[in-house]
């Protein structure tokens, strides 16, 4: 899929299997940095794009400089970064050892994948700018 609708609950071909754990508003998209993943196969993790469970991955951002608060535009799509998505086993297989807290925020900051809420439903296309806005003071 090349370009995507993206309503407030994700991207509307998307489903989770645990919306308990995942999914909903401020779940809405899970992102992960492209320079991150290789980074992560040249260590010799099996981690591929998606395994992870991120749904959107980015690239040529200061990824370690994101933090919840920060707005991102993603095509025509404004988003709020809403937390660090933390690891759990189902992500096990995509690396080395299957230790996946290797992406964990409390474990190796820097290193984890990104919630978001939209805040502007749009769509969005591989290729499309991410332009990163400044942290908003509620």
């Amino acid at each position: 899929m090349r370009t995507a609708v993206v309503d407030q609950l994700g991207i509307s071909v998307d489903q989770q299997n645990d919306t308990r754990h995942h999914g909903g508003a401020d779940r809405a998209l899970v992102i992960y940095s492209l320079e991150r993943l290789l980074a992560l196969q040249a260590e010799g993790h099996p981690i591929y794009p998606g395994s992870i469970g991120e749904n959107v991955i980015v690239t040529g951002i200061a990824w370690k400089a994101l933090v919840p608060g920060m707005w991102l535009r993603l095509g025509e799509v404004l988003t709020e970064i809403t937390g660090y998505a933390a690891p759990c086993e189902t992500i096990r297989r995509s690396f080395r050892d299957e230790n996946f807290s290797r992406v964990g925020e409390k474990t190796n900051p820097g290193w984890s994948r990104l919630t978001l809420r939209v805040l502007q439903p749009g769509r969005m296309s591989v290729g499309d700018p991410v332009a990163v806005l400044p942290q908003v003071d509620r």
